[in-house]
C-alpha cells in the first residue's frame, strides 16, 4: 500500500510538472484584458501552437522579436490574433510553414525577414497591411497567393526570394512600396498574376512583370476522346491557353492561341490530351 500511494504520488508530481512546463512555454504581457506573446521556450518543443487564450484573457497579439532567431520548425496561429510585430520571427532560418489567420489585420515590418526553410505561407483574407521587408531573403518560398484585403504591400516584402516564381492576387492592385517582389538581383524570377475584372494593374508590379488570368472555364467537355473547354473574356482579345503536366515543377508550354469573339466567348479543345494521364492549363495574355 505505502509502495502504490508513493507511485500515485510521483506521478501526480509529474503531471503537476508538466502541466507547469506547459504554461511557462510562452512569456507573455498582459494589457487590457488581452494577452501579447513575447517569448517562447523551444524545450517545449518546435512544432508551436500558439493558444487563443492564456489565464482567462484572449491572445492577441504577437510582440516585436518574439521569436527571434528561434529554432522553431512550424508555426500555428490561432483567430484571436490580430497583429504580429515588427521582426516577430526574423531568421527563424527553420521555420517550414505559416498559417495567418482571417483575424489578422496588420504584419509588421520584417515580420519573416530571412526565414531561409519557409516554402509555404497562407495570408488569410483579414490582412489588409503586408509590411516593408516582410518576407525578405525567404529563399524556399515558391508561391504566394495576396489575398483580395490586402490593401498596400511595404517596400521589398518578397526581396531577394529567389525560387519565387508565381504570385497571385486575388483582388485590385495594392499599393506599391517599391521593389516589391525585385531589386538589383538578377534572378529574381516571379511572375505575377491578377484575375480579370479586377482593376490598377499595369504591364509590371514590385518591379516583375503581370499576366491577367482569366475567369475559370465555365464548360468543361469531351468531344472524340479529347478535352476541352469554354472561356468568356473581353471582345476580340487574344489569349493563349498553356498546358503542364506537373504542377510540383510545373514546365507551362503553348498549346494554343484564341481570340474572344466580338461576344466575348472562346472554345479550346487539346487535341494532344488523350497522350497524358494528368494535364494542366492555364490562360495567359500573350
Amino acid at each position: 500500500m505505502i509502495k502504490r500511494n508513493l507511485v500515485q504520488g510521483c506521478l501526480l508530481g509529474l503531471l503537476f510538472f508538466l502541466s507547469a512546463a506547459a504554461q511557462a512555454q510562452f512569456s507573455f504581457t498582459t494589457n487590457n484584458g488581452t494577452i501579447t506573446i513575447t517569448g517562447y521556450n523551444t524545450a517545449a518543443g518546435l512544432n508551436v501552437v500558439i493558444p487563443a487564450a492564456t489565464n482567462g484573457y484572449p491572445v492577441t497579439r504577437i510582440e516585436e522579436e518574439a521569436f527571434y532567431e528561434s529554432s522553431i520548425t512550424s508555426m500555428t496561429i490561432p483567430n484571436s490574433v490580430t497583429s504580429i510585430g515588427d521582426y516577430a520571427f526574423f531568421e527563424c532560418t527553420n521555420l517550414t510553414s505559416v498559417t495567418i489567420p482571417n483575424s489578422v489585420i496588420n504584419i509588421g515590418d520584417s515580420a519573416f525577414l530571412v526565414c531561409t526553410s519557409l516554402a509555404s505561407v497562407t495570408i488569410s483574407n483579414g490582412v489588409i497591411n503586408i509590411g516593408a521587408y516582410e518576407f525578405d531573403g525567404c529563399t524556399s518560398l515558391t508561391s504566394v497567393t495576396i489575398p483580395n484585403s490586402v490593401a498596400s504591400i511595404g517596400r521589398a516584402a518578397f526581396y531577394g526570394c529567389t525560387n519565387l516564381t508565381s504570385a497571385y492576387f486575388l483582388g485590385n492592385a495594392p499599393t506599391d512600396g517599391g521593389y516589391v517582389f525585385a531589386g538589383n538581383l538578377a534572378n529574381d524570377p516571379a511572375t505575377v498574376y491578377y484575375l480579370y475584372g479586377t482593376t490598377g494593374w499595369g504591364a509590371t508590379f514590385g518591379s516583375v512583370p503581370t499576366v491577367l488570368l482569366y475567369p475559370p472555364p465555365n464548360t468543361l467537355r469531351f468531344t472524340g476522346g479529347h478535352f476541352g473547354f469554354n472561356l468568356t473574356g473581353p471582345a476580340n482579345a487574344v489569349i493563349v491557353v498553356e498546358a503542364c503536366t506537373n504542377l510540383s515543377h510545373p514546365v507551362w508550354l503553348p498549346v494554343a492561341t484564341n481570340t474572344f469573339s466580338t461576344t466575348g466567348t472562346s472554345t479550346f479543345s487539346d487535341l494532344q490530351s488523350s497522350a497524358h494521364p494528368t494535364r494542366f492549363y492555364r490562360v495567359r495574355s500573350p
